[in-house]
């Protein structure tokens, strides 16, 4: 059996992460595509192929991890969506293979149940589908018990069909191509094409045993972590690692080499603490946090539910439910507010739109290399980009884009870093 794995989009929505493709970010010293190809190896599939942007950049990191498969790549020069990214692949296919989205985490799970339901039923499409509370935001399934009619794209509210949406893994048959040549190239090529399969042929579906974890906007990312800490997380402290003696290490808790824990500083796990990190005096460290290599906490900060990717540096301060960039540098005294006061759904801005990310605590996503002033304040849900500098004392209560100066003392006035 083959795979094919989509990575080749602009992960637009997932600005300010997007930097690089967003299967690159890393959770437990790993890129998330790792877990994918990783679930697949063990669901039996030696036979992997990778749709990558002109960049390469999935290959690139992928050649730093080694796999016990055949995995092979090929180019989509333009993200124009998933049927384009197939019909590269083309020539590699075989009569059927599947087809996964890259945040399919849980993808190799579901490769025996897809199989099973092919063999009873002898239909030749079979997708998968899970139950969802937002179905505003994805394709939403028409169904007839486990025949499905129609796939809808982000219905209206109260005009949708089912709240069973497509999560991403698809078996399809070589023929499937044939239909999509029929349709116009557009944004939803692929999904039409699969509408104009249902019309003709029999499509079934298998549904999501557990709840299955999206990853389309960067807040995403949380549900994505305490996914993978819950299922891969080992307690374990490399022998280089230093921890002083009256440091408090609770619960599950992987600490990195090199890594040192300063006096006095309490890690509650699960967490992850990655090579050459340094957590100082006093320090809190509390659940579902990922502390990427080279991450230094300063004295007095805590942090609980956040990850930091690579080469972060934070001094005292508050930081929850929080993502930050590679590189990040944020100065003393800074604060996320991860609650709203009313105790309310916190809202986010995406590409102009808001959303409501359905989250109580939400603090800031930051992107890489931003740099952040003293005594900052950074309200629920506010995204900052990448090469940013916040200013000193500056309360942060809108969107930033990338490569902006923002300096709220000084009479909110912005300026774009050239």
């Amino acid at each position: 059996m083959q795979a094919i794995i989509l990575a080749a989009g602009e992960s637009s929505r997932f600005w300010p992460l997007n930097k690089r493709h967003k299967s690159l970010i890393k959770i437990m010293g790993k890129p998330l595509i790792w877990y994918t190809i990783n679930g697949l190896k063990k669901s039996g599939i030696r036979e992997i192929i990778i749709v990558q942007g002109p960049k390469k950049e999935v290959e690139k990191e992928l050649k730093n991890h080694s796999f016990k498969a055949n995995i092979k790549y090929v180019i989509q020069p333009k993200p124009i969506g998933m049927a384009d990214a197939l019909s590269r692949a083309t020539d590699y296919l075989k009569d059927q293979f599947f087809v996964l989205d890259v945040g399919r985490f849980d993808g190799g799970d579901y490769i025996r149940p897809l199989l099973k339901k092919q063999k009873s039923t002898g239909d030749q499409l079979i997708l998968l589908g899970a139950k969802t509370d937002n179905p505003q935001l994805y394709g939403i399934l028409s169904l007839e018990r486990d025949r499905v009619k129609e796939i809808i794209e982000k219905p209206k509210k109260g005009t949708e069909p089912s709240n069973i949406k497509v999560v991403g893994v698809y078996l399809l048959p070589k023929e499937f191509i044939d239909y999509y040549q029929r349709i116009p190239e557009r944004q939803y090529a692929f999904e039409n094409a699969l509408s104009l399969y249902m019309k003709e042929k029999n499509v079934r579906i298998v549904m999501a045993r557990e709840k299955t974890p999206s990853l389309k906007y960067p807040w995403h990312l949380f549900e994505v972590e305490k996914y993978l800490i819950n299922r891969f997380l080992k307690a374990k402290t490399e022998k280089s690692a230093k921890i002083a003696k009256n440091a408090t290490i609770q619960n599950k808790v992987y600490i990195g080499k090199n890594a040192k824990v300063f006096e006095g500083a309490i890690i509650k796990g699960p967490c992850y603490i990655g090579d050459n990190c340094v957590i100082g005096n006093n320090s809190l460290i509390r659940e579902y946090t990922d502390l990427e290599k080279d991450v230094l906490i300063g004295a007095n900060a805590e942090v609980v539910r956040s990850i930091f990717q690579e080469d972060v540096h934070i001094h005292s301060g508050f930081f929850g439910d929080s993502i930050l960039g590679e590189g990040c540098r944020i100065g003393a005294g800074t604060v996320t507010a991860n609650v709203r006061i009313d105790r309310g759904k916190i809202n986010s801005i995406v590409k102009g739109e808001k959303i409501n990310t359905g989250l109580n605590s939400f603090g800031a996503v930051i992107g890489e290399n931003t740099k952040v002033g003293i005594n900052c304040s950074l309200m629920p849900g506010k995204l900052i980009g990448s090469n940013c500098l916040i200013g000193p004392k500056t309360v942060v209560s809108e969107n930033i884009k990338d490569n902006t100066s923002f300096y709220a003392e000084f009479k909110g006035i912005k300026k774009t870093i050239k």
